[in-house]
């Protein structure tokens, strides 16, 4: 999956990076020194979005150069040694159907939430294969496909004025290398650790846990995150 390569030398694809928590985890990343690409499904946005992201990344990692690039979806599926999805659930499957190609053999790490709100706040929609990582894992047979990075605000992520975050992220896999590796991932986030948190069966209740952070955060106006202690 990685070819013996170290977490920090591997491209890392954002699917639907010109949004919010994409964008977030690109910053990021690439202020930690991970070559990242951004995908979108208009070529042209993703490029200026990732001029953007490199010119923040750039700053916050004291002038040092970054390496942040645009491209579409397919392209970057593509090129990337390991993908994340953070596209909305709306278009997660038609997204996911028409990049099984590209993404063949690769570990996919998806973020995706299946939110939707009402005059009560949020709530988790129900999904046919009983999570959207499950969902993914159905339409990518050749991946290896990983939940994480559901628990993390994309304000605080693109709040660079914050050098560090402060909490853990759930991983959920059935691949022990592919775990392994996003857990690798997580931890290039400054103060964030990857735990490992089940099986890909288990992604139901992670993803349904940011639910309960939403409404955590509008009671007391914060951005909630998840810490596992004794761990």
């Amino acid at each position: 999956m990685s070819d013996g390569r170290s977490v920090e030398e591997l491209v890392v694809g954002v699917l639907g990076g010109t949004g919010p928590q994409g964008r977030g985890l690109a910053v990021r990343l690439a202020a930690a020194g991970q070559r990242v690409l951004l995908g979108s499904r208009d070529a042209e946005r993703a490029g200026e979005v990732a001029a953007q992201v490199a010119e923040r990344a750039t700053a916050a990692a004291g002038g040092c150069e970054v390496s942040v690039t645009g491209g579409s979806n397919v392209d970057v599926a593509g090129a990337a040694d390991l993908v994340v999805v953070a596209v909305p659930y709306a278009g997660h499957a038609a997204t996911l159907a028409e990049l099984a190609t590209p993404l063949a053999g690769k570990v996919v790490v998806d973020c995706v939430v299946p939110m939707a709100f009402d005059e009560l706040g949020a709530y988790v929609l129900d999904v046919p294969e009983g999570s959207v990582a499950q969902q993914a894992a159905a339409l990518l047979p050749d991946s290896h496909v990983v939940g994480a990075f559901h628990h993390l605000s994309a304000r605080l992520l693109e709040d660079l004025s914050r050098p560090t975050l402060d909490g853990d992220v759930m991983v959920v896999g059935d691949v022990r290398e592919a775990t392994d590796t996003v857990q690798a991932l997580a931890g290039r986030l400054p103060g964030m650790r990857g735990i490992y948190a089940g099986r890909l069966r288990n992604a139901r209740q992670v993803e349904a846990l940011t639910i309960n952070l939403v409404s955590v955060n509008r009671r007391y106006k914060a951005h909630a995150g998840i810490r596992v202690t004794d761990v």
